[in-house]
């Protein structure tokens, strides 16, 4: 992580906004919490943000809540009562802070806690019914740098010191550690170097006083890769997350496995898994599955085209209950949910261009369907083996099980292939619509096949308190809450012509997906040590003034036409070819036409690298001036400035690189005068100006790993069997350490 602070220092160190304060840039509340971004100011070391409002005054955020993207800088503050705050940001420069800038007062809103989940008076999470954390709570950051040595001690552990986050669970696996635990994730989150099966396993021995929640920090947190599991476990949360390309053996993105009781699991998005063995597993296993559980809310939850987005029960288990709420089923398939035996109430979802059915109900399970809004959903509900299930060409649709009952109230459903009701089809109808919601189905009324009736849970005494709202504003308010944050930072439009109908695997967003790159550049107070202790965001040493190298390094295929620096005019395409370069396989190009431009501005000089298609030879014009590209690569020296690209020849544009020229240490921007590595660019063989002083070389890929590393026994440095790329050189004398940014060819 510390290669990649330092890569980011030196491509961006001059790239700093001349201001004495901060300059808020956007600001906004949430859901129990609350954001603020603005830009870097010239000189900062770090910043120190706090909190107002409702009763706080000039609280501190933790470190960790403090984060460099390359052009702003961010923080968020979580496990927020509603009402109304004000947040400042204050740039500590030579250990100065300074007076600080705050925003209008932002207004944050409380977070729908509806559902069996909520029963018997829980409140399943680690924050109390007000949104702020249960007293005693112990709060712990999981990045990308320091998932794996994050410590802490943990009541009846194996072990003390647990280290790292699945060890940190499995001292809570034994259920004598009553601190309730929030595990805060930050950014773009890859595999730990230990989990159980390729999943992140939570367990607490169905501890009635223990209290667990997992959340992604602002609106960019991904489990990238892995997935997590709930089992033997009570009181579970896990919100504002977003997983994909999960490829662990249970095959889940997040799955209830076994012995759980008063779980919540919302405003997460759930996008599409590792594609398994099975035909019907291309776009991964379950999105969000439960067995063997009871007392479960699923709510406002985003399914991008899921295959499969909600399996509940497998059979021969004690009947549980579950609320499903307010999800947006986003041109997902099935399962929505897919019920064995169990209670549920599914009330105020959006089934949203759904290719094969909405609600499906089995052996003996009871349904009750209120609210919803079904647009272009082919089945909107189904009963196995009568209705629509078996209508026509029909063969059990989706289940060959006995019937479970569907009580259905005040639903709105247009653009359906079939959906019938008990006044059509009084002895095999999909679901049994009632006038008024306290109606009951009669115990006569039973299911085809199995005999088995609705068993009206809706209307008991012992029934949870909710408000559901119309189909109509049900819809409205998933579209503007489902998910993470202001809906995450990952975004796809749909194309409803297509979409609606297809249960194929969307190839465009798959390879989104699969090439997804989180923004984040630093989090606030990470070193190179790795550790942090709970609580405190890792304070140990400030990075505030980095900035985002991804800003200046652009890929098409990653990023398309989004970039906070470069100003990008014209059009993408996939259809031009497949260029490996520096260990990624680019497959969107931005065309290179008489429409496009590309333009950008400097404040020192720099070196800027393009990739075209590999072997191709033309011309592209800087500034109105024409230079060769050679073999797919063309590399121009840039004075500060602003500065424009256009076409001369045609051409397909995969990959922009800018490194400006070398500095010094984190934040000196003097250049070297000693020490310097040539030509630059390198075809074979780099060579060291004096080894006068210099101990050893060492060269890493932007992504921080070590390529090569040399003893300065000779001033040559063969670079042949590296890859065309840009690569950090350190250099290391007794002295001090130099780095510069060189480009292999």
């Amino acid at each position: 992580m510390m290669i990649r602070l330092l890569i980011a220092s030196l491509l961006l160190a001059s790239f700093h906004i001349q201001a004495q304060t901060a300059e808020i840039v956007e600001a906004g509340g949430w859901l129990e919490s609350a954001f603020v971004k603005w830009s870097p100011v010239d000189g900062a070391d770090s910043y120190n943000v706090y909190l107002s409002g409702e009763g706080l005054l000039d609280q501190k955020l933790d470190n960790s809540l403090i984060r460099s993207y390359g052009t702003y800088f961010r923080a968020d503050a979580l496990g927020l009562q509603a009402g109304s705050y004000v947040l400042k940001v204050a740039a500590v420069v030579d250990g100065v802070e300074d007076a600080g800038v705050e925003t209008e007062e932002l207004t944050v809103l409380a977070h729908d806690r509806s559902g069996f989940a909520f029963i018997n008076g829980r409140v399943p999470g680690a924050y109390k019914e007000d949104g702020t954390p249960k007293n005693g709570a112990v709060i712990i950051y999981i990045t990308e740098h320091t998932k794996n040595t994050i410590s802490m001690n943990v009541t009846g552990a194996n072990a003390n010191p647990c280290v790292g986050l699945q060890e940190i669970l499995d001292g809570f696996k034994k259920g004598n550690d009553n601190r309730p635990l929030i595990v805060r994730l930050i950014g773009q989150i890859t595999d730990f170097a230990y989990m159980l099966g390729g999943d992140i396993v939570i367990e607490n021995k169905n501890n009635a006083n223990s209290y667990i929640t997992l959340e992604g920090v602002g609106d960019d947190a991904v489990a990238d890769g892995w997935g997590i599991r709930i089992k033997n476990a009570s009181n579970i949360e896990i919100r504002n997350l977003g997983t994909m390309n999960c490829d662990s053996n249970e095959g889940d993105n997040i799955g209830l496995q076994q012995n759980n009781d008063h779980i919540w699991i919302h405003h997460n998005d759930f996008f599409y898994g590792a594609a398994g063995g099975d035909a019907d597993q291309d776009k991964g296993d379950g999105a969000l599955d439960a067995k063997k559980s009871t007392n479960v809310t699923f709510s406002y939850n985003h399914f991008w085209d899921s295959g499969k987005s909600n399996l509940l029960g497998n059979g021969g288990e004690e009947v549980g209950n579950f609320t499903y709420h307010h999800n947006w089923y986003d041109h997902s398939d099935s399962r929505h949910p897919r019920v064995r035996q169990h209670t549920v109430h599914v009330y105020n979802n959006y089934f949203d261009g759904i290719s094969k059915y909405g609600i499906g109900n089995t052996t003996a399970g009871s349904v009750f369907a209120e609210g919803n809004y079904f647009r272009n959903c082919k089945y909107p509900m189904l009963i196995s083996n009568q209705g629509s299930d078996v209508f026509g060409s029909n063969t059990n649709t989706f289940s060959g099980d006995p019937g479970g009952m569907i009580k259905a109230y005040n639903n709105y459903i247009t653009g359906a292939a079939r959906f019938v009701d008990q006044n059509a089809y009084p002895n095999d109808f999909d679901a049994y619509v009632v006038e008024n919601k306290a109606d009951e189905v009669p115990s006569g009324v039973t299911t085809v096949a199995g005999g088995h009736a609705y068993n009206n849970f809706d209307t008991a005494a012992s029934m949870y308190t909710y408000t559901a709202q119309s189909p109509e504003d049900a819809r409205n308010t998933v579209m503007q809450y489902a998910g993470r944050m202001f809906g995450g930072d990952f975004q796809w439009t749909f194309n409803n012509a297509v979409d609606d109908a297809s249960y194929a695997v969307n190839a465009a967003l798959k390879a989104a997906l699969v090439a997804y790159q989180t923004s984040l550049v630093a989090v606030q107070g990470e070193g190179a040590g790795g550790g942090t202790d709970p609580g405190d965001g890792g304070d140990d040493g400030g990075n505030g003034g980095e900035v985002n190298p991804g800003d200046v390094i652009h890929n098409f295929t990653q990023s398309g036409l989004n970039s906070t620096f470069y100003n990008f005019t014209g059009s993408l395409s996939t259809t031009k070819g497949t260029v490996v370069y520096d260990g990624l396989t680019l497959t969107q190009c931005l065309k290179i036409e008489s429409s496009t431009s590309i333009q950008f501005s400097i404040t020192k000089s720099a070196t800027i690298t393009l990739i075209f298609n590999t072997g191709f030879s033309g011309k592209i014009k800087f500034n109105g001036t024409d230079y060769n590209i050679t073999d797919g690569i063309l590399l121009v020296a840039l004075e500060e400035g602003n500065h424009m690209i256009t076409k001369n020849s045609t051409a397909n544009l995969y990959y922009m690189s800018l490194a400006y020229d070398t500095t010094v240490g984190m934040d000196d921007p003097r250049s070297v005068t000693k020490g310097l590595v040539y030509p630059n660019p390198v075809t074979s063989t780099l060579f060291l100006s004096s080894l006068e002083g210099v101990e050893k070389l060492e060269v890493f890929s932007l992504s921080g790993v070590l390529m090569k590393s040399w003893k300065a026994n000779s001033n040559q440095l063969d670079m042949s069997d590296l890859s065309a790329g840009t690569y950090l050189i350190l250099i290391h004398t007794q002295q001090e350490v130099f780095k510069q940014i060189i480009v292999k060819k």
